[in-house]
């Protein structure tokens, strides 16, 4: 089956920064792909640089922007140009024919109206192939534009008709040591360029040249012939491996050639999952399975002996071994990695070979890669992902030795480098807890016991007994800011006193993205636990009810202002939960965890058929780099990771038919609420 036929690349692009159907970008890519483009229609928007409903097109950006809230870097835009060619997009733009237009995760296609010409772009690992045909006769061109001002630099060889361009765009602050430069090489025919009418733009206006430098600049390639065909590729390292990438890359014959090989590629990973169902579920997920396969994205190349290199920003140097970035793990170990980890298990260890590598190089774990660390979103997240994979025997070895001693740095040394490591670490480990003179203190501290119970997970299968009952003593620690007057997880001061003027409703402040409702059920790897200090099981049913049939109501708290995970949960009928956001993941899945699988199979299908689709505005609220789309997958095929470094899945009504993964058959579970990974591959037969 053609499972391409049912993915649409725009789900949940039709988004604004303050109410958010997605964030997403319509990404073409190969699989994890080094280079990832989308259609640019409105740069003036910052991150928001498409929306589906705009009738403008300012070219194809080469992009690694994980997330509209994190911000670009290494980007270059092309675009075809006629008579005049102008430097700023707010002249350049042209409208399009939409009826003519394709985007799909292998190609895309755009006919502009202004200049009569189609444009063409198909991935390759590190680059494109792109195809250029002007349909009048007049004076042509392909332009390369810079993105945010950024400082751009653009030589042109004229005895090997090539292109070469170097940036470093990076739109947030980096925390690392070293700068990200993103060298770009563009080869052309050698009968389709017009040397002599090559022109550049700077600061200082618009001449001919062949070369270019500044803030802003862009370059002009005057075209001889009305059809074109380049290549291009991209690398952090240098212009010379770049052209390794160049020559990595060109093991196809012709243009289409190349863009059916992508789609045989791209209905390879959706079929790794294939289910039936009606036409409207079918198109939401294979959109969603399509969005899982985008992040994160390859950091790595081969090298001239053909091994792997990268960049890294935290030595400032060119290193041996994987890299892999565009991930914030506060986001994605809840499912992303889970469920990697069975149906995508060695592309996974190869994306943990690469998250330890940043270890390796700097001397700490990542928390949020975009290029290079940025400080954006709080605690280890890591954790998990490396304690879910050793518990199904994906990650073992020297390889998770590494991964320990990364893990118990940032669980017990505070880092006095903002991006890495646990915020208010010395606090927590005086205190068992994270006073509220720090940002987000009830998260920190339910986050740090979290994962100090996966530190746990690790020394067990390491052998380190002693280890293995220090970090579950501490994974109690969210006992500490248990507040059993109210019945929510609440902020203390440094000597163990309650805020006061507590209400669940208000966000921010003690709270990420969220309020007590939405946090105080983040106690995963302990769900007894926290039933004990309700009161029983019946007594944390009894809260899950009472969160669900809560008016979805909100004060903006810290924040001082609304957010659009706010807006996005009143605009929900699911009464606090706000699957706009992470927090929430696992609430609906815990009353199958607490055996009430039937107000789990309600909330799930009210929650899957109300909000995601495989529209424009298919998500409840940020999709951030796979993670909604996974839940939904989850969901769908009635399985969840309630708590990764638990090698388990609770099991809740698939909502599709007709399952295979990997090509094998999963069965009726029946009213199961429970399944181990080791039984899941059994059942599988994988």
């Amino acid at each position: 089956m053609n499972y391409l036929q049912y993915v649409n690349i725009k789900q949940g692009s039709q988004s604004t920064n303050r109410f958010s159907q997605g964030n997403t970008l319509p990404l073409v890519q190969r699989p994890f792909g080094f280079a990832s483009f989308a259609p640019q229609t409105d740069a003036s928007r910052g991150g928001w640089f498409y929306h589906p409903q705009d009738r403008c097109f300012e070219g194809f950006r080469l992009t690694h922007q994980p997330s509209c809230w994190i911000g670009e870097h290494g980007a270059l835009v092309m675009l075809p140009q006629t008579t005049t060619a102008f430097g700023r997009f707010f002249r350049a733009w042209s409208s399009f024919d939409p009826k003519k237009t394709v985007l799909m995760p292998h190609y895309m296609k755009y006919y502009m109206n202004r200049c009569y010409a189609d444009f063409e772009l198909t991935p390759t690992e590190y680059g494109a192939c792109i195809r250029l045909a002007f349909h009048r006769d007049f004076d042509k061109f392909l332009s390369f534009m810079a993105v945010h001002g950024a400082e751009y630099t653009y030589e042109y060889d004229t005895e090997n008709h090539r292109l070469f361009v170097k940036t470093d765009c990076d739109t947030m602050q980096s925390y690392d040591p070293g700068k990200l430069y993103s060298y770009f090489v563009i080869q052309f025919e050698t009968d389709a360029v017009d040397v002599d009418g090559i022109l550049t733009d700077d600061e200082e206006g618009q001449k001919k040249g062949l070369s270019v430098s500044g803030k802003g600049a862009s370059m002009h390639i005057a075209l001889k012939k009305s059809s074109i065909e380049c290549r291009m590729a991209t690398s952090f390292i240098s212009y010379e491996q770049a052209l390794l990438n160049l020559e990595h890359d060109s093991v196809y014959d012709s243009f289409y050639a190349l863009r059916d090989e992508n789609e045989k590629i791209w209905n390879q990973w959706l079929s790794r999952v294939e289910v039936t169902a009606d036409e409207d579920k079918m198109k939401a997920f294979y959109s969603c399975m399509y969005r899982a396969g985008l992040f994160p994205h390859k950091a790595y190349e081969v090298n001239a002996q053909g091994e792997p290199v990268h960049y890294a920003p935290s030595a400032d140097a060119v290193l041996p071994g994987y890299r892999y970035t565009d991930n914030g793990f506060w986001d994605t170990y809840r499912t992303v990695y889970p469920f990697f980890s069975i149906v995508a298990p060695e592309e996974c260890r190869e994306m943990l070979d690469g998250f330890i590598q940043d270890y390796r190089d700097g001397g700490w774990l990542p928390c949020w890669t975009a290029g290079t660390a940025k400080n954006c979103m709080p605690s280890t997240g890591i954790d998990a992902v490396i304690a879910d994979l050793a518990a199904k025997g994906i990650l073992s070895g020297k390889l998770l030795r590494e991964g320990f001693a990364g893990m118990e740095k940032h669980a017990n040394t505070a880092s006095d480098r903002p991006a890495y490591g646990r915020d208010g670490c010395a606090e927590y480990l005086k205190r068992g807890y994270v006073p509220m003179q720090y940002k987000e203190s009830v998260n920190l501290t339910l986050d740090a016991a979290y994962f100090d119970y996966c530190l746990a997970q690790v020394a067990e299968i390491l052998g380190d007994e002693q280890k293995k009952e220090k970090y579950l003593a501490r994974s109690k620690n969210y006992r500490n800011i248990f507040d059993p007057e109210t019945g929510f997880m609440r902020a203390k001061d440094e000597d163990g006193n309650m805020k006061p003027g507590f209400t669940p409703i208000s966000w921010g402040g003690d709270y990420t993205e969220a309020a007590a409702w939405q946090t105080t059920f983040a106690v995963q790897h302990d769900i007894e636990g926290l039933a004990e200090l309700m009161g029983g099981k019946e007594a944390l049913i009894a809260k899950l009810d009472e969160f669900f049939a809560a008016p979805a109501e909100f004060e903006v708290g810290g924040y001082g202002r609304e957010i659009h995970e706010m807006s996005e949960m009143a605009a929900c009928d699911w009464g606090q939960c706000a699957i706009s956001n992470q927090p929430s993941f696992h609430i609906p899945f815990m009353y199958a965890y607490l055996g009430e699988r039937q107000k789990a199979d309600y909330w799930l299908e009210k929650i899957c058929r109300e909000g995601f689709s495989g529209e424009d505005d298919g998500f409840p609220g940020d999709e951030d780099n796979g993670t909604t789309a996974i839940w939904y997958l989850f969901a769908s095929l009635g399985l969840y990771p309630v708590c990764p470094g638990k090698a388990e899945y609770t099991v809740t009504a698939p909502m599709v038919e007709n399952i295979r993964i990997l090509g094998k058959p999963l069965g009726h579970l029946g009213d199961r609420t429970m399944i181990s990974h080791a039984e899941l591959k059994s059942v599988l037969g994988i």
